[in-house]
C-alpha cells in the first residue's frame, strides 16, 4: 500500500506538472497573440489610395509577401503601373546610407506632386524626381507643434492679426479690445472700449467678404477647474513630480460669449440681445454672410435640450434659423451644416424623426424639407456638389438583411431623388473619391471576410476594377480563428442586437467553456469590430487562454435610432446590461459550449464603470470583473461626456448612477486598475472606489501603474487580467510568470 501512494504521488506530481506546462503554453500563446495574428499578415489587407490632385489617377501600397510596391492606376483606361521605377529609387535611398532594396521602400507621409514624391524620413523632408531617379534633402523638418492637451479650453486671446480679403487691412485684439489698421500697422483704429481683463474680445477675428467689417465675440471667463497629479517614478529624475491639468466637471460654471460686429470704416458696433443664447453651454461661430449682411453662430444650450442655428444681423437682429429641442438631449455631435452659396438654403442634419437624416432648410421662411427618411442612419457628408444640387454620404442600416451597422456609401439629389448606392456590396464600406467625383476606390469587409478593394464608377456603381482580394493564407497558418457574428434579441424580446463571439484556436466544441465578455457601452458611438482584422486586442488575447470572448452593442450605443440610444439618459448604470444578458442567453442557448455559471466582464474607461456596475446589479449571473481606469462616478469625469448623457442640472441621477455610492454591496471578485497619471478620467474616481471598498470591508485587488494615463494596464496589466480571469473563473492557480 505505501508502494502503490509513491507511486500514486509520482504519477500525481507528474500530471500535474504536465497541466502547468499546458497552462504556461496557454498563457505564452494569449502574450503573442497579437503578434501571432498580426494584420501584417494579411496580404494587400490595407488598401489606402491617395488620388492625384488632377483626378487622372490614384496610386497606394501593395504587399505580396514579403514584398511592398507602389501602384499607379488609371480609372479610366482600367490600367495599372508601378508608381515609380523601384530599383532605381532603392539605389537612390541606399546612396544616401539607407538599407533598402526594391521591394522592400516604405515612405512615411508620402505625397506625390507631378513627378516627385515627397516623403518624411530621419527628421527631414526629402523629394525624390520619379524621371531623372535623384533624391534631394530639403532639409530639416520644423519641430513638432505641442498641441494643447484636450481639456485645455482656449482663452482666444493669442491669436495672430487677421488680414482681410482684399489684403489691406488687419484685425486683432489689444487690451482686450478691438483694433483696426492698415496692413503694414499704420493708421491704427480702435473699435471698442469696453473690453476688460474679466470681459474681453476674442482674437479669433472673422472679416467679412466685402472687408468693411469685423466680427468676433466677447467672452466672459469663468474659473478653471484643475485636476493635480504626481507622477511617482519620473525617469529622467528620482523625485516624484506634480502635474497640473485642466479639467472642467460637470456642475462647473462657464464662460459666457457674446457675438458681435464692428463696421470698420464707421466705428459702429452691433451688440445683440442675449435672449436667444443666454443658458450657454458653447457657442460656435461665427461665420459670414456671402453677402455681408450677417453672422451666422451656432448655440448649444446647457443641459443640452436645445441646440439652435442662429443668424445676427448687421442691424442688431438676432434670429432663429434652424432650431433641434428634445425632453432629454440633442445629439449635437451628430449635426451637420452646409451653408449654400446661394444664401437662401443650407443642409442640415437631424434626428427629429428618431433617425439621422438630412434636411434643407430655408434661411427665409424657416421651412426644413426632408431629403432622406428611413428607418436609417446618415453618418459622414463627404461632399456637396452645389451645381448638381447632389450630396455624397456615408449611411447604415440601409441595406436589408445584413448587419445594420454596415456603412456604405450614397448620393443623393436635394430633392431626395436619385438614391443611389455607389457600393452595392455587403459589408462595411470605406471609400476615396476622385477629385471630381467620377470614381471612388471602395474598400469592404467583415469581421469574418477579408477586405475587398475595388475601383468604381460613381455614375456606374456596377462598373468595377478589382484591385485587391486580401490574402490570410499566412494568418490561418498561425491556427487564427475566424469569429462569429451573432444576433439574437435584447431586454424587449424583438431589437435584435448585434454582437462577435471569439472562439479559442483550439476550440473542442464538447467542452464547455467560461465566457468573458468585453464592455465598452458608452454612448456617441458603437463599439462591436465591423471589419475585418487579424488579432482583436479586446478579445483573441484571452480566447487564446481558453475562455468564449464576447462583445455587444446594446441599447444605448449610436446609430440604430434616437430612442435606441435615448436608453442611456440620466440612467449610463444600464449600460446595455439587460441586453448583454439576453443575447449572452440566446448564445448558450443555441451553443452548449457556452458555460453561463462562469461569466466575467472587463471593460476600460466607460467599460471600467460598466464592467464593475456589471457586477454590482449582476452577481448572480456576472462572477468576476476587471474595471480599468473607469468613471466611477459620473460627478468626477470630463463635462462634455457626462453633461450630454447624464443632464444638467447635477441631480440626484449622477447619485443612482455612481458605482461609489454601491461600492459596499460588492460580492463577486475584483481587480482594479488605474494608471496614476490618467489625464482622461481623473484618477481620483477610481481611488474613491476603492476608499469606499475598504471603509465598508470589502476584499479586492488594487493595481496603480506608475506613469500609465488612460490605460487598460499596459502589458502589466494584461498579464494581471488573465491571471485574474483563469483564477476566478477556472479555478486554477495561473503559474508564475517567469515560467511563461
Amino acid at each position: 500500500m505505501k508502494h502503490r501512494n509513491i507511486i500514486f504521488s509520482i504519477m500525481l506530481c507528474g500530471a500535474l506538472t504536465g497541466f502547468a506546462q499546458g497552462r504556461a503554453e496557454d498563457f505564452r500563446r494569449a502574450l503573442d497573440a497579437p503578434s501571432r495574428f498580426s494584420d501584417s499578415k494579411i496580404v494587400n489587407g490595407n488598401v489606402q489610395p491617395r488620388w492625384s490632385s488632377d483626378g487622372k489617377y490614384f496610386w497606394y501600397a501593395r504587399t505580396d509577401g514579403a514584398a511592398t510596391r507602389y501602384v499607379a492606376v488609371d480609372p479610366a483606361g482600367k490600367k495599372r503601373r508601378a508608381l515609380f521605377d523601384h530599383a532605381k529609387f532603392a539605389a537612390a535611398l541606399t546612396a544616401k546610407g539607407w538599407r533598402t532594396n526594391a521591394d522592400s521602400i516604405r515612405l512615411n507621409e508620402m505625397s506625390v506632386d507631378g513627378d516627385t514624391v515627397r516623403f518624411n524620413r530621419d527628421g527631414h523632408a526629402w523629394a525624390y524626381a520619379m524621371r531623372k531617379g535623384r533624391l534631394f534633402d530639403k532639409g530639416a523638418l520644423p519641430a513638432p507643434r505641442k498641441e494643447p492637451h484636450w481639456m485645455v479650453v482656449d482663452e482666444e486671446k493669442d491669436a495672430a492679426p487677421v488680414l482681410s480679403p482684399d489684403g489691406k487691412f488687419k484685425a486683432y485684439i489689444k487690451n482686450g479690445n478691438v483694433y483696426v489698421s492698415h496692413a503694414d500697422g499704420s493708421n491704427e483704429h480702435q473699435l471698442s472700449i469696453d473690453g476688460t481683463d474679466g470681459n474681453y474680445y476674442s482674437s479669433w477675428i472673422k472679416w467679412s467678404p466685402d472687408s468693411r467689417k469685423v466680427a468676433t465675440v466677447k467672452i466672459r471667463p469663468a474659473q478653471k477647474r484643475f485636476v493635480h497629479y504626481v507622477e511617482s517614478s519620473p525617469r529622467d529624475q528620482r523625485q516624484p513630480r506634480l502635474h497640473t491639468q485642466e479639467y472642467a466637471k460637470p456642475g462647473d460654471e462657464l464662460r459666457f460669449k457674446v457675438p458681435c460686429i464692428f463696421d470698420v470704416e464707421s466705428g459702429k458696433a452691433v451688440i445683440p440681445s442675449t435672449e436667444l443664447f443666454d443658458q450657454q453651454y458653447e457657442i460656435t461661430g461665427p461665420e459670414w454672410n456671402a453677402d455681408a449682411s450677417g453672422i451666422v453662430f451656432e448655440y448649444n444650450q446647457r443641459g443640452h435640450k436645445v441646440y439652435r442655428m442662429l443668424e445676427l444681423l448687421t442691424t442688431g437682429k438676432v434670429r432663429t434659423l434652424v432650431e433641434e429641442k428634445s425632453d432629454k438631449y440633442v445629439n449635437y455631435p451628430r449635426l451637420y451644416r452646409h451653408l449654400l452659396a446661394d444664401g437662401k438654403r443650407f443642409l442640415w442634419t437631424s434626428e427629429r424623426d428618431n433617425w439621422n437624416h438630412l434636411y434643407i432648410i430655408d434661411r427665409e421662411s424657416g421651412e426644413a424639407r426632408q431629403i432622406t427618411r428611413g428607418e436609417w442612419y446618415v453618418r459622414d457628408v463627404f461632399h456637396v456638389d452645389e451645381v448638381n444640387e447632389k450630396i455624397y454620404f456615408s449611411a447604415n442600416g440601409v441595406a436589408p438583411n445584413e448587419d445594420p451597422y454596415n456603412k456604405r456609401i450614397y448620393s443623393v439629389r436635394f430633392d431626395g431623388s436619385e438614391f443611389t448606392d455607389l457600393t452595392p456590396a455587403p459589408g462595411m464600406h470605406r471609400a476615396w473619391f476622385s477629385p471630381d467625383y467620377r470614381w471612388l476606390v471602395d474598400v469592404a469587409s467583415t469581421p469574418t471576410t477579408p477586405p475587398v478593394a475595388v475601383l468604381r464608377s460613381v455614375a456606374n456603381p456596377t462598373d468595377t476594377m478589382l484591385l485587391e482580394r486580401a490574402d490570410i493564407t499566412a494568418l490561418e497558418a498561425q491556427g487564427w480563428r475566424t469569429p462569429e457574428v451573432f444576433a439574437a434579441p435584447g431586454r424587449d424580446g424583438k431589437t435584435m442586437m448585434w454582437g462577435l463571439i471569439q472562439r479559442p484556436s483550439n476550440f473542442d466544441p464538447s467542452k464547455k467553456y467560461p465566457v468573458v465578455e468585453y464592455i465598452y457601452q458608452g454612448p456617441g458611438d458603437q463599439y462591436v469590430p465591423k471589419t475585418f482584422r487579424g488579432c482583436n486586442y479586446w478579445m483573441t488575447p484571452l480566447s487564446e487562454l481558453g475562455f468564449i470572448v464576447v462583445m455587444v452593442d446594446g441599447m444605448s450605443t449610436s446609430f440604430r435610432s434616437r430612442d435606441f440610444e435615448n436608453v442611456c439618459y440620466k440612467n449610463l448604470k444600464d449600460a446595455a446590461l439587460p441586453d448583454h444578458l439576453a443575447w449572452l442567453r440566446a448564445a448558450a442557448e443555441k451553443y452548449p459550449e457556452f458555460d453561463l455559471d462562469r461569466v466575467g466582464i472587463y471593460g476600460c474607461s466607460a467599460g471600467g464603470q460598466e464592467s464593475l456596475s456589471a457586477i454590482l446589479q449582476y452577481p448572480d449571473f456576472y462572477k468576476a470583473c476587471y474595471s480599468a481606469c473607469g468613471c466611477h462616478d459620473n460627478r468626477m469625469d470630463k463635462i462634455w461626456w457626462n453633461e450630454l448623457w447624464m443632464g444638467y442640472p447635477v441631480d440626484e441621477a449622477y447619485e443612482e448612477c455612481s458605482n461609489v455610492a454601491k461600492a459596499h454591496t460588492l460580492s463577486r471578485p475584483l481587480m482594479l486598475v488605474v494608471g496614476e497619471m490618467d489625464d482622461n478620467v481623473d484618477p481620483a474616481s477610481t481611488m474613491q472606489v476603492a476608499d469606499a471598498l475598504i471603509r465598508a470591508g470589502k476584499d479586492f485587488e488594487l493595481v496603480v501603474i506608475p506613469g500609465a494615463r488612460h490605460t487598460m494596464g499596459e502589458r502589466y496589466g494584461d498579464r494581471k487580467r488573465y491571471d485574474f480571469f483563469v483564477k476566478h473563473l477556472m479555478g486554477i492557480d495561473p503559474p508564475k510568470w517567469n515560467e511563461y
